[in-house]
């Protein structure tokens, strides 16, 4: 785990989850101790911390009261790899649908990209003067400022996009004093125009890495998946790997910059290094959300639709009581990666899953439907409210838009009889409110610079007109 998992203390992680979602105080509560465990377990000598296994929690409630949002501002506060599933895309061996061991996979792939944007941070400045370089080689080479004995008795070429020196006798091919003096003006007028980003625009013709070489596809039983084979690995040894090719495409110094600082950031990176933190990151580090886990529940039938349902929970349970899982990058346990399962579970209960998979969510926590101050507080208090979002959305088009308490309430009410009269979708319901009521607004903001928009009660009425109360015009506005 990061370094700043000993920041995280319990409180501190309810805190930080309190800055993006609103109420749900038990499910912030346990999945801050179930982190929290984690840097405990490290703390521990290996063979006791090998036996200390993370408390998986079921989280039970309505969509749109916070779910997947605490799960996945958890992993982001702990910068822990993380991945959300649907447990009904998943089935029992030998049915059509995803082998439950590929999420492992997905996993190992998120931490895999995880790590490596945080290396590439750390040679962002090298990368880009690197790419830098290449581009001015090429701009140089095309202004004829390349071909040139330097003061060293050296003259160059360009051959593929890169400088390489020409040996010669020292003086032999040597330019007039006053030429040479000429093209190192001309080229250092390059390179500030270059450093200064002036000419973005221009075109070039630059060699970089293919990267729609045709690739290798391995399919799994389920004809959907590689089975974590290692397909790189099988096109670099057949010399097919997109790594092997280069082409000269024709871009703009904006996107080459783009394209090489990728490339030479791939150079200055250890790609060995990384896919062992990864996979170290993810057997250790890693957080699984699986949603809808109360779809996987079997009504009793015994063919039909339900049929594979109790054996995805069976392939489920070997997952989550951890067991070895081949990846391109090599084994992965799934023995301490923490799983955070939930449903809606309007129609079946818990106990209705299979009680080995109980046994391994002991902790369970029940969030409650969103009242109509919460949605009023979730319209002001998140760090990411929506109100805030479109704030900023106006002020790209230089329009003040602001909202006033009797406004915020009005929304907030309307969204909170919306769901009591059709179906309950939490929070989302607040997205349509203020899209609906801000839609004619919004389409002509870019006509309306420098106005004030005052988004207050009456407003609402007038933009949402009857069917803001009407119950039987409510279903039509979703």
């Amino acid at each position: 785990m990061t370094d700043i998992a000993a920041e995280l203390t319990p409180r501190e992680i309810t805190r930080r989850l309190d800055e993006y979602i609103v109420g749900q105080q038990k499910a912030k509560r346990a999945v801050a101790v179930a982190l929290r465990n984690r840097w405990r377990r490290r703390q521990l000598g290996v063979d006791l911390a090998a036996d200390v296994y993370p408390k998986n929690i079921l989280m039970m409630g309505p969509t749109g009261v916070g779910k997947t949002e605490i799960a996945r501002r958890l992993a982001t506060l702990a910068r822990a790899p993380f991945l959300k599933v649907e447990a009904t895309k998943y089935s029992e061996v030998g049915y059509h649908g995803r082998d439950v061991e590929s999420m492992v996979r997905d996993l190992v792939d998120a931490a895999v990209a995880l790590v490596r944007s945080e290396k590439v941070k750390d040679v962002a400045a090298k990368a880009a003067a690197a790419a830098e370089e290449r581009i001015f080689r090429v701009l140089a080479d095309a202004a004829g400022l390349a071909d040139y004995q330097d003061h060293h008795g050296m003259s160059g070429a360009m051959e593929g996009g890169i400088w390489r020196p020409r040996p010669g006798a020292a003086g032999s091919t040597a330019l007039p004093q006053g030429d040479l003096a000429e093209r190192d003006q001309a080229r250092q007028r390059l390179r500030d125009d270059l450093a200064q980003k002036r000419g973005e625009n221009r075109h070039l013709d630059i060699e970089v890495r293919d990267s729609k070489t045709p690739t290798l596809s391995v399919m799994g039983p389920q004809g959907n998946e590689t089975m974590g084979i290692d397909t790189q690995a099988l096109q670099e040894l057949w010399g097919r790997a997109p790594g092997n090719k280069t082409k000269v495409r024709k871009l703009t110094i904006a996107e080459a910059r783009a394209i090489l600082q990728e490339e030479e950031a791939d150079k200055l990176l250890d790609q060995d290094a990384i896919c062992q933190e990864a996979l170290d990151r993810a057997q250790n580090d890693g957080i699984i959300f699986i949603d809808e886990i109360d779809k996987i529940v079997s009504s009793g039938g015994s063919d039909g639709p339900d049929v594979s349902r109790e054996g995805v929970q069976r392939d489920l349970l070997s997952v989550v009581e951890g067991c070895a899982v081949y990846t391109r990058y090599g084994h992965v346990r799934s023995d301490h990666m923490l799983f955070l399962a939930a449903g809606a579970f309007h129609f079946h209960k818990p106990s209705e899953l299979i009680p080995e998979l109980q046994g391994r969510f002991p902790v369970r926590v029940a969030l409650l439907s969103l009242t109509e101050a919460d949605f009023v507080r979730i319209l002001t208090e998140p760090k990411n409210a929506l109100t805030r979002q479109y704030v900023a959305l106006f002020r790209t088009e230089n329009v003040e838009l602001s909202f006033t308490p009797d406004g915020i309430a009005k929304l907030a009410a309307i969204a909170f009889k919306a769901n009591k009269t059709t179906q309950d979708i939490g929070a989302r319901r607040l997205m349509t409110i203020l899209e609906k009521c801000l839609e004619d607004l919004s389409f002509d903001a870019s006509e309306r610079h420098g106005q004030k928009i005052v988004v207050d009660g009456k407003l609402v009425d007038q933009r949402l007109g009857d069917a803001g109360d009407d119950a039987d015009l409510i279903p039509y506005r979703l």
